[in-house]
């Protein structure tokens, strides 16, 4: 990190963290030019991170008493491996808290954690449009494949999707 400057804290998201975790994740949002999540889904975001079950797995960093970044992770599987794998869903740090080595000590931590589960690998996904995030995942090592393309269906087409085909021919 950078002489003179607190030193962040890379931590586990308690749940009193919710509402400047909801924060960031809203920052991302408008960072991607994307629909924040309004109010109603920041309620299941938090309940999906902090409930009985939780879906995911959130690290935060702290600086000077707020937070200012965080990683939105979870396992998955790989078949061909046969082991999981460490999914990171997001990555975030405000603007001005950048080129502090922040997200490097977050990718280094989740590394970690892969390694320490004994998961087979550490994946996650790129705007094509990010080339300052790609060159910094490239500079971790990272290859970044351009081979495989994103697949979503969600909203309208996820309810079509999976209703019940027509009897009719």
């Amino acid at each position: 990190m950078t002489a003179n400057l607190p030193e962040p804290v890379i931590r586990a998201a308690r749940p009193a963290d919710g509402p400047e975790y909801v924060a960031l994740v809203r920052g991302l949002a408008a960072f991607e030019g994307l629909a924040p999540p309004d109010d109603m889904a920041a309620g299941r975001l938090l309940a999906h991170a902090f409930g009985a079950k939780p879906r995911y797995e959130l690290l935060v960093v702290e600086l000077d008493g707020r937070l200012v970044g965080y990683a939105a992770f979870f396992e998955t599987y790989s078949t061909f491996r046969a082991l999981p794998s460490l999914y990171l869903e997001d990555l975030f740090v405000l603007p001005e808290a950048r080129a502090r080595g922040i997200g490097r000590c977050l990718m280094l931590r989740l590394a970690g954690l892969a390694v320490e589960r004994g998961y087979g690998r550490f994946e996650w996904s790129v705007l094509d449009w990010n080339a300052d995030a790609q060159r910094f995942y490239r500079s971790l090592g990272s290859h970044i494949h351009t081979e495989w393309h994103l697949c979503r269906v969600d909203g309208d087409a996820l309810l079509a999707l999976a209703a019940p085909p027509d009897a009719t021919p």
